[in-house]
């Protein structure tokens, strides 16, 4: 990490902004808490990184011991990037992080958001009140990605990867999904486009849809 300006300061949090503070760095984290990805996936996921600075912000996460890079068996072969084991720790900070942002009055609720954004901000929002004695298994399918989302006893369980015995299956796409869960767009509109196929009881997707409410805006400073 030869250049970069550290603080310079003893403080923990200074050190981690010395660490995952430069830009994008976070959002790597983010990308790969479901799991590993090749370096065009990860781009994929951030379109407006470039190669060079996300080449650098792997090299700088590798050596700071936060990300490793390793060689998928056959017959994939492939290199990927994954988070270490304390990489993973990040988890619960860039949750709770997503979570506090949620409040910001300027938070551009009709930007473009990528999957695996889309996904982490369920857990961020997830209300277990509003999942009172809910047992459902979700099969959520956006694109080519597929994910399994388990609520039980006021909890959310979401992992990467195909759901058995799924009580219902939604397949849509990640802006289809965030308007109807945060851009107003109805259920039923998007049903009957085809842009949300779901197999399923109905009741089921609406309660589901329910338990991501976007928390009030915090209050802006008043100007005297």
């Amino acid at each position: 990490m030869v250049g970069k300006r550290k603080y310079d300061d003893g403080c923990a949090v200074a050190h981690a902004l010395d660490v995952v503070g430069e830009r994008w760095m976070l959002l790597v984290a983010r990308e790969l808490l479901f799991g590993p990805k090749r370096f065009t996936d990860l781009r994929d996921g951030m379109p407006g990184v470039s190669a060079d600075v996300l080449t650098q912000r792997l090299r700088d996460m590798t050596a700071s011991g936060i990300v490793q890079r390793r060689k998928l068996p056959a017959p994939a072969s492939s290199w990927v990037y994954e988070l270490t084991e304390w990489g993973m720790e990040l988890e619960p900070i860039v949750i709770q992080l997503g979570r506090w942002a949620s409040r910001s009055p300027a938070l551009p609720h009709d930007g473009e958001i990528g999957i695996d954004s889309l996904v982490v901000s369920l857990r961020a929002l997830f209300d277990p009140r509003a999942a009172t004695g809910l047992d459902v298994t979700i099969a959520l399918k956006l694109g080519e990605q597929q994910f399994r989302i388990k609520v039980s006893d006021g909890r959310l369980d979401l992992a990467r990867g195909a759901a058995d015995h799924a009580d219902v299956t939604m397949d849509t796409d990640s802006r289809t999904l965030a308007a109807v869960l945060h851009g107003g767009r109805p259920l039923t509109d998007a049903l009957a486009s085809g842009s949300l196929v779901v197999d399923g009881p109905l009741p089921l997707v609406e309660r589901f849809l329910g338990l991501f409410p976007l928390p009030e805006p915090a209050p802006l400073a008043a100007h005297h």
